[in-house]
């Protein structure tokens, strides 16, 4: 356990003689989850913050018509929980769920506020929120500013900047994406075969090609 929690950076610089105690104690353990599980309800209570150690998770927005939306996406390395973990209201505003086997690092709140007496841990830990808060910015702006094409050019180059290729492997399904987009899978089909018919993308399967 000490060897992974080297891996990563929030705790690579901290000395063993501050870890040990918080995993003898049961403050810091991982726990593995299978696809398609739940890990936290809409308005559990919040008393841990977690960090992907491996799989993909996804947070979601059930509507009254029963339609989904994709609210955030959570992969290796990113962290979940830390911005409701010391609020006044710390329950979860959606549901969030694994898109693969998954395996999380759960930290306990004591722990937490332990840690934050190291520089080091603290300044590592404002920099995961702040990723956190970009990342949500831009999905606020997906979901109240941009068009569907807006949105969906949006993601595309992200992922071409991500991929650092203009070839862009889907790495999810055509329904997830419309899920992310928040959009019905139909709405989500039209709008590609628009963007192919114009000239701007090329298709095939799950591989996309940008050509402007």
């Amino acid at each position: 356990m000490m060897e992974i929690l080297k891996t990563i950076p929030l705790f690579a610089q901290l000395p063993p003689d501050m870890l040990q105690p918080l995993l003898a104690g049961n403050q810091l353990h991982m726990k593995s989850y299978l696809k398609g599980a739940t890990v936290y309800n809409q308005r559990d209570s919040c008393k841990t913050f977690d960090i992907v150690l491996s799989g993909s998770l996804i947070v979601y927005s059930l509507a009254e018509n029963g339609s989904a939306m994709t609210m955030f996406e959570f992969s290796k390395g990113q962290m979940l929980g830390a911005n409701l973990l010391f609020g006044d209201t710390n329950g979860y505003p959606f549901t969030i769920y694994c898109m693969s086997d998954a395996r999380l690092l759960h930290v306990a709140k004591e722990a937490v506020t332990d840690l934050l007496h190291d520089y080091n841990f603290t300044m590592q830990f404002v920099k995961m929120l702040s990723r956190n808060s970009q990342e949500l910015n831009r999905k606020i702006s997906m979901a109240t500013q941009r068009t569907l094409r807006g949105n969906l050019l949006e993601y595309l180059k992200q992922q071409a900047l991500s991929q650092q290729s203009s070839i862009i492997v889907l790495p999810v399904s055509k329904k997830q994406l419309a899920d992310y987009l928040g959009v019905q899978r139909p709405s989500l089909f039209r709008e590609l075969k628009n963007l192919k018919d114009e000239g701007i993308i090329d298709i095939a399967n799950h591989r996309i090609r940008l050509k402007q």
